[in-house]
């Protein structure tokens, strides 16, 4: 089963991070907190390479999907992730039309698919 949409890219780190924080925006959606992964890790003392997961929201798919089932929040809010391997970087965006597999019996409606549609959006026009 695959999770995610992944691309790898050739801009700079901080450019995707930024990149991905703008295109947010301008779709409609909300950065709610960048986790800076890398700090966290290294703070504790681990070497670890660039790795920011971007948390985003839109209220209106937001509240649809929790009025369907509150338990649908385990799985949010949706994330995009910047980071680092071997030397190249990559966006990996979570695929919301998978939560359908593991609420199939609950009426999602185009929500999932208007989110992932957003997603896979903003990675290749950051990439």
């Amino acid at each position: 089963m695959n999770l995610a949409y992944i691309v790898e890219s050739n801009r700079k780190f901080e450019e995707l991070v930024e990149g991905v924080e703008k295109k947010v925006a301008e779709n409609g959606f909300k950065v709610l907190y960048v986790h800076d992964v890398q700090k966290t890790l290294q703070d504790k003392g681990f070497e670890f390479p660039g790795y920011k997961i971007i948390e985003l929201c839109n209220a209106r798919l937001a509240h649809a999907v929790l009025q369907a089932d509150k338990n649908i929040g385990l799985m949010m809010p949706c994330k995009i992730n910047v980071y680092e391997r071997d030397g190249k970087r990559f966006l990996a965006g979570m695929l919301p039309t998978l939560i359908s597999e593991f609420f199939p019996d609950v009426a999602l409606g185009s929500a999932p698919a208007e989110v992932e549609q957003v997603i896979r959006k903003i990675i290749d026009e950051v990439k």
